[in-house]
This record gives C-alpha cells, sequence and structure tokens, in this order.
C-alpha cells in the first residue's frame, strides 16, 4: 500500500460527492442560499431573545447549582445572573457588529481577481 492511495481516495469521493450534488441540484441551493442578503427582521430578533435569555438562564442555572453545592445562597446565584447577562449583551453586540460579514452578505471583492491588493 502506498501513502497516496487515501488522498486519491478522497479526491475521487469528493467528485462523486460533487457529481451527485450537482445532479441533484443541491450545489445551485448552496450557492443561491450564500448570495442571498440576510433579509428577515424578525428571525434577527427572535435571535438576539434567545441569546439574552439563553445566557441568563444558564447563568442562573450554574449559580443554583453552585449555591445549593457550596451553601452559599443566594449569592452565587446573583453574581453568576449578572454574569449571564453580560456574555448575553456580549453575544448580541458581537452578532449585531459582524452582521455584515454574515454568510451570504459580500462586502467587497472576494477573488484575487477581482481585488488587485490581494493578488
Amino acid at each position: 500500500m502506498t501513502e497516496d492511495r487515501p488522498s486519491s481516495d478522497l479526491d475521487g469521493l469528493q467528485k462523486r460527492i460533487d457529481g451527485a450534488m450537482d445532479k441533484g441540484g443541491f450545489s445551485e441551493a448552496r450557492k443561491k442560499a450564500e448570495n442571498e442578503k440576510p433579509n428577515n427582521a424578525l428571525g434577527l430578533a427572535f435571535r438576539v431573545g434567545i441569546e439574552l435569555v439563553s445566557a441568563v438562564a444558564v447563568g442562573l442555572g450554574i449559580g443554583l447549582l453552585l449555591d445549593k453545592w457550596l451553601d452559599t445562597k443566594p449569592w452565587l446565584m446573583l453574581v453568576f445572573i449578572i454574569l449571564g447577562g453580560c456574555a448575553g449583551i456580549l453575544n448580541v453586540y458581537r452578532m449585531a457588529r459582524g452582521y455584515g460579514y454574515a454568510p451570504g452578505y459580500q462586502q467587497g471583492p472576494t477573488t484575487p481577481e477581482d481585488d488587485p491588493d490581494r493578488r
């Protein structure tokens, strides 16, 4: 057995997968989804809400468990609720800051041929 055989097997497998995806129309749907701009404000609002609520809920759960284990009620619960809220706000900030870089959003040239500075 040679060492280059697994590489050629993987290349052949990738070619078969790509061929099957082209045949089924999946590659066109994927390209279309990648090129569409995010346009659902309601989805974004739900995501923001879920980010905040889940972070606070995780902080509450960790705080309750630690309070029960260390018998320090309610201090660790309060600390972890605050930390969870901070984490939720940070996640929302990161999401809002990077919203322009969401999948499907193209800010500028993406290939070296389109951008002379990347050559």
